[in-house]
């Protein structure tokens, strides 16, 4: 069981043999990186290539731990208690499995993606040590013990917009997706556009990245806005000289509100542009 790759995500490296040695370890795999570098389509792609069925569990801020491993619905059998029904004699209609519960009892090995597990309050990660090492629980409400049949290969992303407990992070396997180098992104692009002309490409990397490289960015571009913006150039058939200047100077791209999210960073581009049109 190892991932080499798929022909729908551009893998480096380090990437794969973070994934296999995680796989080989039997350790979550934490996945950090630059919002929009594919770490939610890093799962999905893992568990494709490895022929397993993913389950996915995405926190949010008010997502409580508790929730991954089941709920009990006490409201619902109240209700049907007073309307005489007799489904609440067995306490079991009223369990709500949550993702962790299915994976554990899934007859076969599946992918486990819990994404963006910095959302949720700092003690989410360490509520789920003991269920994540043991690969078990126990449910008080119907006195069973849930042991994992088959361990799950569990990936686990993070924006870093909190930081993970030191007794969280010794459990898992790390990895850090560097943001892709001009070849990498190359390699991305023509995954998603195989048929896009090479001078259109070369112009809008070359615009793409001299936005990333601007001092001052509030939020620098990523991966996914980079193909989002390449989409619409081919939409809107835009050709590759409107993406620079007769003379070679700075221009502003077109459609670059799909590059740059905020007024800040769209004022703070213009005048740079202004500027180096003006020192030349």
């Amino acid at each position: 069981m190892r991932f080499e790759g798929s022909k729908n995500y551009v893998a480096t490296d380090d990437l794969k043999l973070a994934v296999n040695a995680a796989i080989t370890l039997e350790r979550p795999l934490l996945i950090k990186g630059e919002p929009g570098t594919g770490k939610t389509m890093l799962a999905e792609e893992v568990a494709a290539a490895i022929d397993m069925p993913l389950l996915q569990w995405h926190i949010k801020s008010t997502t409580k731990a508790q929730q991954g491993l089941y709920e009990y619905d006490a409201v619902s059998r109240l209700r049907d208690s007073q309307l005489g029904d007799e489904k609440v004699k067995d306490i079991n209609n009223y369990i709500v499995k949550g993702v962790l519960w299915q994976a554990f009892e899934s007859d076969v090995p599946v992918v486990l993606l819990i994404d963006e597990i910095d959302k949720a309050d700092i003690e989410f990660p360490n509520d789920l040590l003991r269920e994540l090492d043991r690969m078990e629980f126990y449910c008080y409400e119907t006195h069973q013990l849930i042991r994992a049949k088959h361990r799950p290969v569990v990936m686990i992303t993070s924006n870093n917009e909190k930081e993970l407990p030191d007794a969280f992070l010794r459990r898992c396997f790390f990895h850090y997706i560097k943001f892709p180098d001009r070849d990498t992104m190359q390699a991305i692009v023509d995954v998603h556009f195989p048929g896009l002309k090479k001078e259109l490409l070369k112009d809008a990397l070359d615009t793409f990245f001299q936005i990333r490289d601007m001092p001052g960015l509030k939020k620098k571009p990523s991966t996914s806005e980079l193909l989002d913006w390449l989409k619409l150039l081919l939409a809107e058939d835009i050709p590759p000289e409107a993406l620079r200047s007769q003379d070679n100077k700075s221009v502003i791209p077109p459609l670059h509100g799909a590059l740059l999210k905020n007024e800040q960073d769209v004022h703070l581009f213009e005048r740079l542009v202004f500027m180096a049109r003006h020192n030349r």
